[in-house]
Parts: C-alpha cells; sequence; structure tokens
C-alpha cells in the first residue's frame, strides 16, 4: 500500500487533512499549534485511490534534544521510505521562513512532492496560493481541508505517483466468529508518565514513539501493528498495539486539549481487546489507577496489570504482594487478575506480559458448550441453592450463553427480581473459576418469563 505524508509547520490543518482522507475524527485537532505529537496511520480512500495517510507532528526548528526537537526526528522518520509527501501549507497566513525551510528539506530528499495550499476557501487565501509558487513545487492545490475543497484535484496530482489501486480480495462472510491466531488489539493505558510509549519503543525495537521525562507527552492514541516471536513456541503472533495518553485525575483535568486526549483514550479502550494497566513502580498502586480499571471493565475487556519500573523498585517483593492485595480488595469483582512485573527500559518481563495477554484473550472470547453450562449449573444449585425470601423459593431454571467478547450469559427463572447480589455474585465468580474464564469481566442478565395474564 502506498504512504502519503503530510509534512508542515504547526497550526495548518494537517490533522483536519488526515480525518477528511480517512472519513473519520481520529485525529485530535484544535486551534492552538502543536497539538499532534507522534506519527498515526491511517487507512484513506479519495475517489477510488487507496492508499495509507500518515499525520505527522508540526515541523519546528528546535533544539534536537527539546521535545519539539523530537517531534520534529519523528516527522523526519516519517518520510523515510514514503511515496509522497503533501506539503501543506496556511493560504491565509501566506508564506513564512518555516515553510521555506521545510522545502529546502524536501527538496533534498527524494520523496516526490504535492503541495496543499490549505484554508484556500474564498479570496483571503489567494495571495498565499500566489506565494507559494516561489516554494519551487511546480502549481499548487488551492485545497479546504475543513470544507474538503480541492478533492478532485488532489486526486489528479496523487494518481500519477500512487498508480491504480490494486483490487481487494473479497472475505467470506463465514469467517469463524474467533480466530485465535488473529491480530491481538493490546491497548496500554495508565496515568502520565508511568511509562507507556516507552514500553511500546522497546517491544517495537525502534525510537516509534516520542517520549521523554516530561510528563503528557502523548496526545492522540496511536495504532502501531507489529509482530511478536513467542519465545515458547518460537511463533510469530500478529499485535495491534495501542498506546494512549495518561489518565489523571478527572478534577484535575482542567485543559481541553488534555480533555480530548483522555476522551480519545476511553475510544482507545473500546477499540481494544485486552488493556495493559501499566503502574509505576516507584509510586504503587493509586486510587486513580483503580479508577482506570473499573472502567476498562465496566467496558466489558479483558485487563492485565503491568508494574512498570521495576528495575528501580524498592522492596520489589512487598510492592508486588501489596499491589496484588490491594487489586484483590479494590476490584473484587474480578479476582485474580493478571499481574506482571515489567521493565521498559531493560525488556524485563515483556515476553510474560504479552503471553499473559494472548491467553486472556483467548478467555475472553471463549464459548462453554450448553450441556457443560448446564451441568455446572446443576451442580452449583446443588452446592448452594438460592434463599427463600418470604419462604417462598427462588426458581432457577436454566441458563445459557448469549455471547462472547466479553462473555454474557443470560439466567432464566422466576422471582429472580428477589435475587440477592451475594448469590448473582456467587453463580458468576463459579462461571469464572469453574468454567476457564480467569478474570475476565462476565455479564449476568436475569430473566424471568412473561405473565400472561398481566
Amino acid at each position: 500500500m502506498p504512504h502519503v505524508v503530510i509534512i508542515g509547520r504547526p497550526n495548518v490543518g494537517k490533522s483536519t487533512l488526515f480525518n477528511r482522507l480517512v472519513g473519520k475524527k481520529l485525529a485530535l485537532v484544535d486551534d492552538q499549534p502543536g497539538v499532534t505529537r507522534d506519527r498515526r496511520f491511517g487507512d484513506a480512500e479519495l475517489l477510488g485511490l487507496a492508499f495509507t495517510i500518515v499525520d505527522t507532528a508540526g515541523w519546528e526548528d528546535d533544539d534536537p534534544s527539546s521535545l519539539p526537537g523530537r517531534m520534529r526526528a519523528q516527522t523526519e522518520a516519517a518520510l523515510e521510505g514514503a511515496t509522497v509527501a503533501l506539503f501543506v501549507i496556511d493560504a491565509r497566513a501566506g508564506l513564512t521562513p518555516l515553510d521555506e525551510e521545510i522545502g529546502r528539506h524536501l527538496h533534498e530528499s527524494s520523496v516526490p512532492v504535492v503541495l496543499l495550499a490549505n484554508k484556500a476557501e474564498g479570496r483571503a487565501g489567494d495571495s498565499g496560493l500566489f506565494e507559494s509558487y516561489a516554494l519551487g513545487f511546480g502549481d499548487p492545490i488551492a485545497f479546504s481541508a475543513e470544507h474538503g475543497e480541492g478533492l478532485a484535484d488532489l486526486f489528479q496530482a496523487l494518481l500519477p505517483l500512487i498508480g491504480e489501486p490494486e483490487e481487494e480480495e473479497e472475505r467470506s462472510e463465514d469467517e469463524p466468529e474467533y480466530d485465535p491466531k488473529s491480530v491481538l488489539k493490546l491497548a496500554v493505558v495508565g496515568r502520565p508518565n508511568a511509562g507507556k510509549s516507552t514500553l511500546i519503543n522497546r517491544l517495537l525495537g525502534e525510537d516509534r514513539l516520542l517520549t521523554g521525562p516530561e510528563a503528557g507527552i502523548t496526545r492522540d492514541s496511536i495504532a502501531v501493528d507489529w509482530e511478536w516471536r513467542d519465545p515458547a513456541t518460537g511463533e510469530s503472533r500478529p499485535i495491534r498495539l495501542i498506546d494512549t495518553a495518561g489518565m489523571r485525575k478527572k478534577a484535575q483535568v482542567v485543559d481541553k486539549l488534555e480533555r480530548l486526549s483522555v476522551a480519545d483514550a476511553r475510544r482507545a479502550i473500546d477499540f481494544a481487546e485486552v488493556v495493559v494497566l501499566l503502574l509505576d513502580a516507584t509510586r504503587g498502586l493509586e486510587h486513580q489507577d483503580l479508577k482506570i480499571a473499573s472502567m476498562v471493565l465496566e467496558e466489558g475487556r479483558a485487563l492485565m496489570i503491568a508494574i512498570n519500573k521495576w528495575d528501580v523498585a524498592e522492596d520489589a517483593s512487598g510492592l508486588f504482594n501489596g499491589v496484588r492485595a490491594a487489586l484483590d480488595d479494590g476490584l473484587a469483582q474480578v479476582r485474580g487478575l493478571p499481574l506482571v512485573a515489567v521493565s521498559a527500559r531493560t525488556g524485563k518481563g515483556l515476553d510474560q506480559m504479552l503471553g499473559a495477554a494472548f491467553s486472556l484473550r483467548d478467555a475472553w472470547s471463549r464459548r462453554v458448550p450448553t450441556a457443560a453450562l448446564n451441568r455446572w449449573f446443576d451442580d452449583a444449585l446443588t452446592a448452594n441453592p438460592p434463599p427463600a425470601p418470604g419462604g417462598r423459593r427462588i426458581k432457577l431454571r436454566y441458563i445459557t450463553q448469549a455471547k462472547t467478547r466479553p462473555p454474557g450469559f443470560v439466567l432464566f427463572g422466576t422471582r429472580l427480581d428477589m435475587l440477592p447480589e451475594s448469590y448473582r455474585r456467587y453463580l458468576v465468580n463459579g462461571i469464572r473459576r469453574e468454567l476457564g474464564f480467569d478474570a475476565v469481566p462476565i455479564r449476568l442478565t436475569l430473566r424471568s418469563p412473561k405473565n400472561p395474564f398481566a
């Protein structure tokens, strides 16, 4: 698939263009400059032309060790291997010295360049459009990413550089519901500065995501496709790693951009199958971590906990046991969540974490045969019959599994509105313990027959 990279200084509309081409609001957009920090990939389609579009951070002229300088390095890395570069300028602001510097850099590269004069709706952008000829990239395209103007001209410019799209093979509609060898969608969440981006960079073996000592560097949720070689079997397993913005206490989030970043992280959790909640070993388990964990479980995702920075942890054994006890106490609905100690700096425990993530997804996707489920159900009722409030017995007739991912069960019986919550927990814990669901969230719905005389 051809790679088309969007390049430009901050606040010229690169992320708006990205969203326009992928047809979804995937990238965060705001009036302030410098919102995008990491490369974001998306599947774009323009009048039948299919390609991968890459959003990048705004190009800034700063010290390479500074945050803007490291962002620029990420943008330069995106150009390597690109098929086409879309050089975006702000037609209303006109040409700037930074635009000219970016132009010089692009002339030195071997990547073909298409010049987009964005924000050119109306006549306010005419002067900037004419000025852009001085950059030496031929005729600029008058464009409006906000309003979708100029898409046909962009198509004509990309067509000779990308070529006709290959036709996709038709997918069978009879694909199995769950394939254990399918891509694992794994999101990494946690408080700011827990080391989420550093951990993903360690797995990838490259500085794919922007990192540093500053808290809150990551803003967009970034997905990266990767192959992990399972050391136990030697098998390659596909994983989509999803990095997310750090989640602070709601009362501390006052900046609009941070609110957008947290909302994007929550959407990433919805998209994921397994979520790794990353803790900082130097800070231990905090109340905010339990709130994030509860949110993940409420969304029905499979959850595991990883304690990062284990190489610098003090009293490691005491810390691990303390976190284990606090999790079992604070998340009593899913006792026994997988807990691993890792170090994004040294790579310790990362293979163990990924192996546990695949096992957890298997449990999250598990379907129990109806016969086996009701054998367990009969044994559970015999061992602990339901109570009889007011002297009238609650009749539990049978149970069935309605769905997977997360597992959902429907319990049929009479007087179910009188069933105590403690007995409901007894059944859920039994399903989890006896039927191989481990510590995944389970939904149990109670259903009574309708009264025909009501």
